[in-house]
């Protein structure tokens, strides 16, 4: 297995796939948090589910923008990252029969996916600073900070009551 795929051959072309793997990312995140959601137990860890679900809409459309501003259709590429993440939440979920060790894995997965998403969302600023463009970055950080208060409110949430619930 190729570590890029073989349609990269410059700096833009890996600025777009590593765009198209974020957009993916994000619309299988949007899949997820409902499961999430339904599956916590702890009021303010579904209440913070939930806000970051309307987070995660606007995370797509700002996403839609930088397509729209590169004048390029909105189209995701298969991450397997994030499917891995996803994935491996939903098996530990699985086999977790008390709430409180539950609320306590879903935060955990929350965060592997908010770790992804800071990483991926990092280097599109990085990049798009070097290419120029400052519109495409101003989106990226925007999310990025939204990506950033949503780790530290689940850090705080665990640290807080559900490790020690569980």
């Amino acid at each position: 297995m190729a570590l890029f795929s073989k349609d990269i051959k410059s700096m833009d072309d890996l600025f777009m796939h590593t765009l198209q793997d974020i957009y993916y990312a994000e619309k299988q995140i949007e899949k997820a948090l409902p499961k999430m959601i339904k599956k916590a137990s702890d009021g303010p860890l579904k209440d913070g589910f939930s806000l970051h679900l309307e987070e995660t809409h606007g995370h797509v459309k700002r996403l839609e923008q930088v397509f729209e501003l590169l004048g390029m259709e909105p189209k995701g590429v298969t991450c397997p990252a994030i499917d891995g993440i996803i994935k491996e939440a939903d098996e530990i979920a699985g086999d977790i029969g008390n709430s409180e060790v539950m609320d306590a894995a879903l935060a955990a997965a929350a965060q592997a996916v908010e770790h992804y998403e800071m990483t991926r969302y990092g280097t599109l600023i990085a990049w798009a600073g070097e290419m120029g463009r400052q519109d495409c970055q101003r989106l990226f950080e925007a999310t990025l900070q939204e990506e950033r208060a949503a780790d530290e409110k689940l850090t705080r949430l665990a640290e807080s009551r559900l490790n020690r619930a569980a």
